[in-house]
């Protein structure tokens, strides 16, 4: 896999990441007291944060996005 997430393009998504990770538990919304709501919370917070980790994005490949200078 070619990395194709930038430096701040990572940085966005690790911090969005933990913010959905951590939305369910530690927030009073009323969306996210839905059990529904929550486990999509958390599964695009983990995808936020693998995509970050492996600097790579499979839906920037498709579309033949790149945000790295490599």
């Amino acid at each position: 896999m070619t990395p194709n997430l930038g430096t701040l393009d990572r940085s966005f998504r690790l911090v969005l990441g933990v913010v959905l990770l951590a939305a369910p538990f530690v927030s009073g919304l009323a969306l996210l007291e839905n059990t529904a709501a929550s486990v999509v919370s958390v599964i695009a917070g983990l995808v936020m944060v693998a995509t970050s980790t492996m600097k790579f994005c499979p839906l920037y490949r498709l579309f033949g996005i790149r945000t790295c200078k490599i």
